[in-house]
């Protein structure tokens, strides 16, 4: 450790909300050093995000509830110090950036805190360019923060908390909202923070495969309140405490285990850089050797059509360039891409919320141009990536009943398709809350529910699983699959390359606008050049087989996929 003197230390804390029956952390015993760099695991709901909450302030200065045991952070009790002066020791960026953004610029958003401090004009511009210049923003300080890319949006953020040079960084879900490839850009910016200004990093993931790109000191494991893992990684990924728990461990991991790989800490296999190869490739080869063909199967007939569709909102940027593509009855299909590049839209321009400017779109052969939003919603519904631009009602069971209570349904029947929908996207026991007490990624199961009651022929959903742990993402998936068995089509935009790989046999990639891939998805995270041109990140099941010198790695991502398919219908 670098000190003999933690910078956060609990010592039999609990802490319960007023509003609630039960604690949300129960005897927490941890302390964090300065310099560590901690990644914080677990299912949604554990008490992750209520521990950063202690750990930055806003318990018990903005959450009200009853505390025991001790919490210090830089030697003082949250008693000795005000949440303002908490704020100058913890910088917190959150999941969600356009919640932090208070300034009309980048650069004013930046110097928000030094103006509240007073601090004069030539010190304060100097300060914002040097603080954005760490985050690789300082071209753009004239920039409005909600013209920004994802990636930018959150170096912006960082940079807000870092201009007051706090001592610790708090990252709530930083790779929620980012592509791969920007993600993998987010984890190296705070590696190089975390390395260069040696500030003590937290990091809150349910990515955890994505944040083991680059090194971290420990991971701490909380489930029902209680921290039952602090390990180093290479550690953690030896025992089946995360899959016990909900959540997901690196892929390239489960498929050593499939090969009966006996994992032990001086393998290094916490990263795959690290991994010590030569000892598991003789197990990886038996096992892929033992693996069936890959059956075919057969293709559906074309259900949605889109042909040499273009867009623009205005006639300088234009959003989608000729794209066509054929959707299958019965698919499950991914489209991938950049942030930006086109695929909210490319599903908005589906559903009619906006027109295209040439080409068409095409319903079991017959043209749509004509047919109003709500004639398509009769066949094609569609979960937007921000639930709070869904969401109309006050109420979580009153929310997912509406469009059914729109349609003159029975009550009866209502509530059964209601309580239906909410036990499988996990929000049964939460049915009469308001829709106001749920986190971001509760509610996004809410719009969810919103429209799997709704029974559509074609489901488009944006970002269905971001901000979700383990256990309820596959909870999502495995009923969308259910739906899709039933004859559903579902159309899934995403970042998320597991589910990619494990769900949607056909992708469909788009990069600045334009088709650029339109394949199996195994092909598509197995091809570098496609990878980097559409800000993917090739799966770590390749890279395994690429080290372990198989004969052919992309046949070997199939069979992984074969597997775990097989696996979950035995």
């Amino acid at each position: 450790m670098p000190t003999s003197e933690p910078i956060i230390s609990f010592h039999n804390f609990s802490f319960q909300y007023f509003s609630q029956k039960e604690p949300t952390l129960l005897d927490v015993d941890l302390n964090i050093y300065p310099g560590e760099k901690v990644l914080i695991v677990g299912p949604s709901g554990s008490g992750k995000s209520t521990l950063g909450h202690c750990i930055n302030g806003l318990i018990p200065y903005a959450y009200k509830g009853t505390i025991t045991g001790s919490l210090t952070v830089d030697g003082k009790a949250p008693e000795q110090s005000s949440l303002f002066e908490r704020s100058k020791k913890v910088g917190t960026v959150l999941q969600d950036s356009d919640g932090q953004f208070v300034g009309l610029t980048v650069g004013e958003d930046i110097a928000f805190s030094l103006e509240n401090d007073r601090v004069a004009q030539p010190e304060m511009k100097a300060t914002v360019q040097r603080v954005a210049d760490m985050v690789d923003m300082g071209a753009l300080l004239s920039s409005s923060p909600f013209e920004l890319s994802g990636g930018q949006k959150q170096r912006t953020a960082l940079a807000g908390v870092m201009v007051d040079d706090v001592d610790v960084l708090l990252f709530d879900e930083p790779l929620a909202n980012l592509d791969p490839l920007t993600g993998k850009t987010a984890i190296d910016l705070i590696d190089r923070i975390h390395r260069e200004y040696h500030k003590t990093i937290i990091i809150i993931e349910h990515r955890m495969e994505d944040v083991l790109y680059r090194h971290v000191d420990r991971v701490l494991v909380i489930s029902e309140g209680r921290i039952v893992s602090d390990s180093t990684p290479d550690e953690l990924v030896c025992n089946d405490t995360l899959r016990a728990l909900g959540n997901r461990e690196p892929l390239y991991v489960t498929a050593l285990k499939y090969a009966g790989v006996a994992l032990t800490p001086d393998m290094g296999p916490g990263y795959l850089s690290t991994l010590d190869v030569h000892r598991v490739r003789e197990p990886l080869a038996r096992w892929y050797a033992a693996q069936p063909p890959h059956p075919e199967k057969p293709l559906g007939e074309v259900l949605l059509s889109v042909r040499n569709l273009s867009f623009q909102y205005t006639k300088k940027r234009k959003i989608l360039q000729d794209i066509s593509f054929d959707i299958r009855r019965g698919e499950m299909v991914s489209i991938v891409g950049t942030n930006g590049a086109g695929k909210s839209t490319l599903a908005k321009v589906i559903c009619g919320f906006v027109r295209e400017d040439a080409g068409e779109i095409l319903y079991e052969g017959q043209n749509i141009r004509d047919w109003t939003i709500k004639e398509r919603s009769l066949k094609i519904g569609y979960v937007m990536q921000n639930p709070n631009q869904m969401i109309s009602k006050p109420m979580i069971f009153d929310e997912v009943a509406l469009g059914l209570r729109i349609r003159g349904m029975d009550e009866a029947a209502i509530r059964e398709k209601v309580e239906q929908a909410l036990t499988v996207c996990g929000l049964y026991p939460m049915r009469n809350w308001p829709v106001a007490a749920l986190s971001f990624g509760q509610k996004k199961r809410v719009t969810i529910a919103s429209m799997l009651v709704m029974d559509p022929q074609i489901l488009i959903l944006d970002e269905p699983t971001a901000g979700q742990d383990y256990r309820h993402y596959t909870d999502i998936m495995e009923f969308l699959r259910g739906l899709n068995q039933q004859g559903i089509t579902i159309l899934m935009i995403t970042h998320d390359m597991h589910l990619m790989l494990e769900y949607t046999p056909h992708a469909i990639v788009i990069a600045g606008g334009r088709k650029i891939g339109d394949e199996s998805a195994v092909a598509i995270l197995t091809d570098e050049t496609m990878a980097q041109q559409a800000n993917l990140k090739l799966t770590s099941l390749y890279e395994l087989a690429q080290k372990a010198e198989l004969p052919d790695p992309q046949n070997f991502v199939q069979q992984f996929i074969d597997h775990e398919e097989a696996r979950r219908e035995s």
